[in-house]
């Protein structure tokens, strides 16, 4: 009985620790922790020696993982920049739909399965994995560039179609629906979905940023990561319950409209610390789902659905940008992304198993190629960054880029001397009441905790050029994540003590102002030149303070 009542707590602590061990594993002979965590689901799962997860359980953990993933790329994602890749997008993600299906139904046909499974097939070959598109691309440094914003928007036009396939399969395989049965669902289907679209972006964009205000002003951070997550999830639950649609998409426009507002930063960086975790359930609940004693049984289907997923929608989702005049670069990378199946294709198979549609050989022959093609899209994207212009259309040279962290009095001289020279910083700053009013001055600005990474990524500090710190609060943690995301940027930065300058260069700052340090500067400088010192004199005596200041 006590074993019953804590099968949740045991599946997680399992499988995050069988994922801790493969992944440190596959770090070290240098493949991508992925391949790791898809390794741990096999040693985990139902069908090997061993501990044991509940494997239903781990699936509801990754569910939970993708909806606040899609959370994220939605406060980092603005419907001006779904809008800009439209042209590919649309066209790109229906026409890649239908060649996936195609070439899978056709694989099945081979091997003499009914045409209604062919169909069921080849659409789970259709759908790319948003965990795994938006995990390999996030960690090649390509997820806020033209071609991550193609593949964002590609993936929500891959969603709503998945949504009208789920609705459509039952009429279309019971075969008890006709044509005016098959219309009426569309349009029920669209209707929700067009419903539940209003309802986030118009509704939601009025009542959701006046809530957090509302709630920040409260002071507590613990009320505010909790009002965050319940918007999350609330909104991803009321998409699946009350208009049909997927949990991922109710997550993404309800992260949409946060990222609309002034919190967004701050609620990436306060409000999703069980992101990362849960999308490694994702990855452990795939795993599990292979037995190992069927992969030779089903090798000449797996062999068949891997070449038809590494083939049939990247060709499509080059040739469509190419046709939309983007970079060859840009759609190697894009089609290279889009080469591997996961979550989505799992739900197609499940409600075509439901159906009686599928057969059992469908779900190992998906889940290997989800395996093969998983671990070998971080390789393919990491040779497609080689291609010249691979992560970026092409561009006029940037402006010069600063990042000015606080905007107390030193903060304020900075970004006006900044200004001055006609260069537009942005500023990060903590307090909310500050953070508006830079706002409302037109002063760009994050609002948020500069120690975080995701404050600094959204402040741009991977493409900085400067990075003052300027704040009174500690700078070592600040300017430590700032160093790893750019080794290449001058980072600045203020201290109260000079005793504080070692730890801080040790953290990677180019150079540190201490006030100690510059007001024994300036009471020996204003005795010196009291006393008729020489220019000369002057400098000497600036290093040997230094010096000893330092000491």
């Amino acid at each position: 009985m006590i074993v019953h009542e804590i099968d949740i707590i045991l599946t997680l602590a399992g499988a995050l620790t069988a994922a801790l061990i493969f992944g440190l594993c596959a770090q070290k002979l240098g493949l991508s922790p992925i391949v790791g965590y898809l390794a741990a689901g096999v040693a985990i799962g139902p069908f090997t020696p061993g501990f044991v997860a509940q494997t239903a359980v781990a699936s509801q953990f990754a569910e939970l993982g993708v909806v606040l993933l899609m959370f994220g790329v939605g406060l980092n994602l603005h419907v001006r920049e779904l809008l800009a890749v439209k042209r590919v997008a649309l066209p790109g993600a229906a026409a890649g739909m239908v060649a996936a299906t195609i070439a899978g139904a056709i694989a099945a046909r081979v091997l003499g399965w009914s045409a209604g499974a062919c169909v069921v097939y080849g659409l789970a070959l259709s759908v790319t994995s948003t965990v795994v598109l938006l995990r390999v691309f996030g960690e090649a440094s390509i997820m806020h560039t033209p071609v991550g914003h193609v593949a964002v928007g590609w993936l929500l036009v891959e969603d709503l179609l998945v949504v009208l396939v789920v609705v459509l399969l039952p009429i279309a395989t019971t075969g008890a629906g006709d044509a005016r049965a098959l219309v009426a669902a569309v349009a029920l289907a669209i209707g929700k979905l067009a419903a539940l679209a209003a309802f986030t972006l118009v509704v939601g964009r009025r009542a959701i940023p006046r809530l957090l205000a509302f709630i920040a002003r409260t002071g507590s951070r613990e009320l505010f990561t909790l009002t965050v997550l319940v918007m999350a999830i609330g909104v991803a639950v009321g998409a699946a319950k009350l208009f049909g649609a997927s949990m991922a998409l109710g997550a993404f426009l309800a992260g949409l409209v946060v990222g609309q507002s002034e919190f967004a930063a701050r609620a990436a960086s306060d409000a999703l610390p069980l992101r990362d975790a849960f999308a490694v359930v994702f990855f452990v609940a795939t795993g599990m789902l292979l037995d190992p004693a069927r992969v030779w049984p089903t090798l000449p289907l797996t062999l068949a659905t891997t070449a038809v997923v590494f083939t049939a929608k990247p060709l499509v989702a080059g040739a469509v940008a190419i046709v939309a005049r983007r970079p060859l670069g840009t759609a190697l990378a894009l089609a290279l992304g889009l080469g591997q199946i996961g979550e989505f294709s799992f739900v197609l198979a499940s409600v075509g198993r439901s159906l009686g549609v599928l057969p059992e050989a469908a779900t190992q022959a998906l889940v290997m190629t989800s395996i093969v093609t998983i671990t070998a899209n971080p390789f393919l994207i990491r040779l497609a960054k080689r291609f010249p212009r691979a992560a970026s259309d092409p561009a006029i040279a940037p402006a010069y880029r600063a990042i000015v962290v606080g905007y107390g009095p030193i903060g304020k001289s900075v970004v006006r001397l900044l200004a001055q020279s006609d260069i537009s910083p942005i500023v990060i700053e903590l307090n909310e009441t500050t953070a508006r009013e830079l706002a409302e001055k037109e002063i760009a600005v994050v609002h948020g905790d500069a120690s975080l990474p995701e404050i600094l990524e959204r402040a741009g500090v991977r493409d900085a050029d400067t990075f003052f710190f300027t704040s009174s609060a500690p700078a070592e943690a600040s300017v430590r994540a700032a160093r790893s995301l750019n080794p290449k940027m001058l980072i600045l930065a203020r201290s109260a003590y000079a005793s504080e300058t070692p730890a801080l260069e040790r953290a990677g700052a180019s150079e540190v102002v201490s006030g100690e340090t510059e007001l024994a500067l300036a009471f020996t400088e204003r005795l010196l030149q009291k006393l008729g010192a020489s220019a000369e004199q002057l400098d000497r005596e600036r290093v040997r303070v230094r010096g000893e200041v330092h000491q």
